[in-house]
């Protein structure tokens, strides 16, 4: 029997990975306690996901179990042992906001819960390929240094600069650069599953996420920028642009083609392996187009203003060059672009608010 095990299976890529992988499968484990909505309130919860799982995914088991709870983790992978062939961990504290009032829950979540799930997959099913979700934010804000220019609803890169082509690759250096303390907790966990893998020789992989996005993010204030965004120009609920003009750029991947890019490394998989993850030259935005983009959707102007207070460690222009992962993965595109990511989201959040 074939088994992958997924971590936050209830978020948005953890779901994505569910629905995306559960006929390559004999069974799907999933695990997530929803901490989405202890960190976030009631209107972030995941449950409304998890139930819609439950009644699609016919070979789908949940467990509602906090990846940090060693006996709970381990009783799990006991049970199912050497039939676990992958396993992607996508469950996290992933606000950076969040991480600066309660450092302790971010840090034992976001890295403590990363060790339990690499410890217990190295004792019961050292073979299996371990995908573990990170963030461009293990850079700190060193992007900020980079030669930016101002542009009507954008900064950019200098034309100039070996980074404008195709974005930030992997070489940039995560060191001597403000991290944020959510950036600082995954960063212990990025490093610990490329130790795994160098280490131990197991089948890790770090992917370094941009803005994940898709139809079935649980958007809110403090994360989920394009789903909240959307929601807040469908409800008229005020939304606040912090810093930067309102022309920082992010790129945005689809969390389909985030979780096909988990599959291609599954099928050829490497021991300790990075890559950036993001929509890349192909899908991006900054806040001013973002928004122009939800009122194009939605058919009315957003209820917005503006703070020039940015975000601590935000990024000003982040655009991932997924090059290196495409040269390893060939087979491996783009299926989104932002604007149809929004249509969706535009779809999806219509029949659920």
């Amino acid at each position: 029997m074939d088994i992958c095990l997924i971590t936050g299976s209830a978020g948005l890529i953890g779901s994505e990975a569910v629905e995306f992988l559960s006929d390559k499968f004999d069974v799907v484990v999933g695990i997530d306690n929803n901490m989405r909505q202890e960190f976030f309130g009631v209107s972030a919860s995941t449950l409304w996901n998890q139930k819609r799982l439950q009644e699609k995914i016919k070979n789908y088991i949940h467990y509602s179990v906090d990846i940090r709870d060693d006996k709970a983790v381990e009783k799990i992978f006991q049970q199912y042992a050497s039939d676990i062939k992958l396993i992607i961990h996508t469950a996290a504290q992933p606000s950076h906001d969040w991480a600066a009032n309660d450092p302790y829950t971010d840090f034992s979540v976001n890295a403590n819960g990363t060790l339990v799930l690499l410890e217990n997959t190295r004792k019961y099913a050292k073979n299996a390929v371990f995908i573990f979700t990170s963030t461009n934010k293990v850079y700190g804000d060193t992007p900020n240094v980079l030669p930016l220019v101002e542009l009507e609803t954008r900064w950019e890169l200098d034309t100039s600069h070996a980074y404008y082509k195709c974005g930030i690759d992997e070489s940039m250096s995560i060191d001597q650069s403000k991290h944020s303390l959510f950036g600082a907790s995954k960063v212990a966990a990025d490093i610990l599953v490329q130790e795994y893998g160098k280490y131990f020789d197991m089948h890790t992989a770090v992917f370094r996420g941009g803005c994940l996005t898709g139809p079935n993010h649980s958007g809110t204030k403090l994360h989920g920028f394009l789903s909240y965004l959307m929601k807040c120009a469908l409800s008229g609920e005020h939304y606040t642009v912090f810093g930067y003009k309102g022309k920082q750029v992010r790129d945005n991947i689809h969390s389909y083609d985030l979780v096909n890019m988990f599959w291609n490394f599954y099928q050829n998989p490497r021991c300790g392996e990075v890559y950036n993850a993001g929509g890349g030259r192909h899908s991006n935005c900054s806040m001013q187009e973002a928004i122009a983009l939800c009122e194009t959707i939605v058919g009315k102007k957003m209820n917005y203003s503006y703070s020039e207070d940015n975000r601590i460690g935000d990024h000003i222009w982040w655009i991932s060059d997924v090059s290196k992962f495409q040269c390893h993965y060939p087979q491996w595109d783009y299926s989104y672009r932002v604007e149809d990511i929004l249509h969706q989201i535009f779809i999806s959040m219509k029949e659920r608010i």
